[in-house]
């Protein structure tokens, strides 16, 4: 059977990070090159140079690919519309398929904890996103954005979030950002037919409306 290989990769957070995994279906599931960094403001300028440093490193090409799972979010909108672009335009033109996964999922399962935590990630505004889960394959809420003291259930709490609030929180355990190791293993986990974290549409996750509106029509003066 030939192998898959599987790009992934997440820009929903301060974190630009890309995997490249091998995965032979009935066999197992190998990492053949990582990329990580924090690149704040800057994602639409690291993200394809550090895709590329990931092929090389593995000695393939794009035409190798055979699927692309990207995070969705939630995340501020400059940021993740750079990843699900990149990953749209990747499937198109290599015409394989693309699969979303939740960041914050994303960073629940780089937990590996079998017990109830939260995940929360920097929203701003003096919010975060989050969700609440029964183990790092498990969760038990839809993702929500509110006061972090919203998220401050009296569980062990992980994400960046989590450290930014921490006096709310609790010290945070390690993972802060998300990997794009655990989006691949998400992402092959399903498609291996194994019950877990859902993939998802590469669709945004915004949860709130972006800072920039477009500006509407302008009123008619009152007469």
């Amino acid at each position: 059977m030939l192998a898959v290989l599987v790009l992934a990769f997440d820009t929903a957070t301060s974190a630009v990070t890309v995997a490249l995994y091998e995965w032979l279906p009935g066999e197992g599931v190998r990492p053949r090159s990582v990329v990580r960094g924090e690149e704040r403001q800057r994602h639409a300028e690291v993200l394809s140079p550090s895709i590329g440093l990931a092929l090389k490193r593995a000695g393939v090409s794009p035409g190798d690919l055979d699927v692309v799972a990207v995070g969705v979010g939630p995340g501020p909108y400059t940021g993740l519309r750079v990843g699900l672009a990149t990953a749209d335009a990747l499937g198109n033109a290599l015409r394989i398929p693309v699969h979303g996964v939740c960041t914050l999922d994303a960073i629940a399962w780089a937990t590996g904890r079998d017990e109830p935590f939260v995940v929360a990630t920097d929203a701003r505004r003096k919010e975060v996103y989050w969700a609440r889960y029964a183990s790092y394959s498990e969760r038990l809420t839809e993702p929500m954005v509110g006061p972090a003291g919203d998220a401050a259930l009296g569980l062990p709490a992980y994400g960046e979030g989590a450290r930014i609030y921490s006096e709310i929180l609790g010290e945070p355990g390690e993972p802060l950002l998300p990997s794009a190791e655990a989006v691949a293993e998400i992402t092959i986990s399903r498609l291996s037919g194994l019950r877990g974290l859902p993939l998802l549409t590469p669709d945004p996750l915004y949860l709130r409306r972006p800072d920039a509106q477009e500006i509407g029509p302008r009123k008619k003066a009152v007469q």
